[in-house]
Parts: structure tokens; sequence; C-alpha cells
């Protein structure tokens, strides 16, 4: 009896399974027990624009970025304030876009990009900023200019009108001096608008030297930015070295520091140390086949001299003056120049370049640093403290 209720009980439950499986299939074909959840709907490719959409006063130097993550970029456009497209390109993986072009001051950018998710569904995004606007952008300038052949002397100068920046080791990082062989040399500020760069010792005889200044969108401080970049490249020519020693009343001019000519001179007052010929080094700054001497403090008008070469803007010139013959070469009777036959001043304007240097020694005086080039009347370690880094 007991074996016969075991099995009745073994019938039932196995009928009890087939119903319930019966009730459970779908008929969808999800296997015995039924098929999952319902598959997620696929997402759509994420854009992330830089800068972010709305931003304001962003730096011009910043690069446009559109990335893209979940899927691949299949359109980006960035066009400016008159509609016309920003350079750029699309990465070789289609996951970003990087501008390749510096943006404007003050202008307003936008920006359109499409994606495509791993399913091929695409979705655009559009965008946009506004670069910052400059309280004022001054323009400046470098000495010596393109494919000028300067004396081994020249320093590299770099001015800025209205006052000068006030971030000066921003400045300074924003410049490059390169040469053509080693050179070693530093950038020292002279007043507030100037910065120079000049070597430790003469440049080379020969030297090609290049520079560049990235100004362009740096912030020079007190809401003033760089106008634009600047650039040079010139040659060092020649070492040629002038020597006077005042109370040998004679100017000796070396050519790569053998003796190349010695003419007789007549320099500045020994007595008087406003009227020396001042002790120091400077350099020669610019030529004049015929210059003008006047100067009323002293009495004299209207006098014209020959091959005239200036030293500096205190006042100091090289030039004939052949009114002055019977004292050169024996007697110091001028006012600060240095005069010389004009047969010799005419040889020596031939061989001058600018940025020769000019070495005077054995005056009671010294040259005052308020000329524009006074760079070499500064010693060294010194010269290297006037950087701002």
């Amino acid at each position: 009896m007991r074996s016969q209720r075991l099995f009745g009980s073994v019938v039932a439950l196995l009928a009890s399974l087939v119903l319930l499986a019966a009730c459970s299939d779908s008929g969808d074909g999800g296997g015995s027990f039924g098929k999952g959840p319902k598959a997620q709907e696929s997402l759509a490719a994420k854009i992330t624009f830089a800068p972010a959409d709305g931003a304001k006063d962003v730096s011009v130097l910043d690069p446009v970025k559109i990335t893209v993550a979940g899927g691949e970029l299949t359109a980006a456009t960035v066009t400016n304030s008159e509609g016309k497209p920003v350079t750029g390109k699309v990465a070789a993986d289609k996951l970003s876009w990087s501008s390749a072009e510096v943006l404007g001051y003050g202008k307003t950018y936008k920006y359109s990009a499409t994606a495509k998710n791993e399913d091929g569904e695409e979705s655009t995004h559009e965008g946009s900023f506004t670069t910052l606007a400059p309280a004022s952008t001054p323009r400046a300038t470098v000495n010596p200019g393109d494919s000028a052949t300067v004396g081994v002397a020249m320093p590299i100068s770099i001015k800025f009108p209205e006052g000068g920046p006030t971030d000066r080791a921003a400045v300074e990082k924003a410049l490059k001096v390169e040469t053509s062989q080693p050179v070693e040399g530093a950038w020292g500020w002279l007043n507030d608008g100037q910065v120079d760069w000049r070597p430790k010792e003469y440049w080379p005889a020969n030297v090609q030297v290049k520079v560049t200044a990235k100004l362009y969108g740096l912030g020079y401080g007190d809401g003033a930015y760089g106008k634009s970049d600047l650039s040079t490249e010139f040659t060092v020519g020649r070492n040629q070295v002038v020597k006077i020693n005042t109370p040998d009343h004679k100017m000796n001019v070396y050519r790569d520091g053998a003796l190349y000519a010695s003419f007789p001179s007549s320099n500045g007052r020994d007595a008087d140390p406003n009227l020396n010929t001042p002790n120091g080094t400077v350099i020669v700054m610019s030529k004049e086949p015929v210059g003008d001497f006047s100067n009323p403090r002293y009495g004299y008008t209207n006098v014209k001299k020959k091959w005239a070469v200036r030293i500096s803007n205190h006042g100091e010139f090289i030039h004939e003056n052949e009114e002055n013959h019977a004292n050169i070469g024996n007697t110091n009777s001028s006012h600060g120049c240095v005069n010389l036959y004009e047969s010799d001043a005419k040889k020596y304007f031939d061989s001058a370049l600018v940025g020769d240097p000019v070495e005077i020694t054995g005056s009671k005086a010294k040259f005052p640093t308020t000329s524009d080039v006074y760079d070499w009347l500064i010693p060294w370690g010194q010269w290297q403290t006037m950087s701002a880094l």
C-alpha cells in the first residue's frame, strides 16, 4: 500500500512541473524558462568642446578642441565672427578635432560637431565662446632687422611702447635666440620698455643669429597683450674693434685681433671732463656721409662734417675735421668727438659696421648710461642680474 501511494505522489509532482513549464512558455525562443530582460537602447556618442560652450575671455593662444567618447567624429567645424572657418583637422582615430591657427582678440567663435555611436546613429552638438578683449595691444619692435650684417658688439634689442610690460618674466620666457654656433649670452632689462640680449664676450665673427619673440596673446600686465609675434635673422660680420687711448692721440683699428689701421686723432679736451671723449665700450650706432654738428650751447651753428660715425647719443662721433688739422695727432682739442683727417675718416667710415665696438680709455670721465646703447658699459656679472628670470 505504501509503495503505491509513493508512486502516485511522484506522478502528481511530474504533472505539476509539466503544467508549470507549459504556463511559463512565452513562445519567443527564450529557452525553457523564458527570455531575459529586454536589451537597453544604444547610447549617443558624447561630444565635448574646449573651450566650453558659453566660455568668456578665452585666451587666443588656447587651441580649440572637439573630442568624442563612445563613437567617432563625422564632421567638425569652427567659424569666426565673419563666418569663415578656422583651420583645423580631425585626428586619424576620428576621436578629436584640433584647431591649427591662433584666434583673434575679442571675437565670438561658433562650433558644430557631429558624431556617430557604435550603432551608426548620429548626433550633432553646437556651441560658442568669446575670446578676451585686451585693454591695449602694444606693438613691440626688434633690432637688428632681417638680413642685416652687424659688428661683433651688436646687442639684440626688443622695445615696447606705452611704458613696457609689467610681467617681465613672462616676456623673457617668450624670447628665443638661436645661433649657428654656441654663444653665451643673456637678456637684461635696460629700462621699463627695453630688454636687450648681449653675449658675454663679443660675438664670434660670421655667426648666424635667429631671434623669435612669441608675443601675440601674451599678457604684459594691466590688461595689455602682445599685438604680434616678432622675428629676425641677421649675420654678425668680421671682427673689427676700434681702440682709443685718448692721451696717445691716435685711433687704432683691429681686425681679428691684429692691427688693421692706425689713424692720428684729436680727441675730447683732457682738462674738462664735460668735453672728454669718455671712457667705456660703446658701439657704432649709425653712419652719415655728412653729419650736422651744430651746437648753439658752445657757440657754433651750421657745422657740417664728413664721414660721421655715431658712437653714442651722448654726442660723440668719429668724423673728419680738417679745420682742426693742426691738432690731429698731437693735441686733444675737440668737444668730445674723435677728429680724423678727411682721407683717414673716409677709410674708417668705409670699413665700419653698425655694431662694431669702440673701446675708449685714458679720459677723466666715463660714458653715462643714458645713451641708447650702453650694454657694454655694464659688467657681465651685473648684466646677469638684470634678467627677470
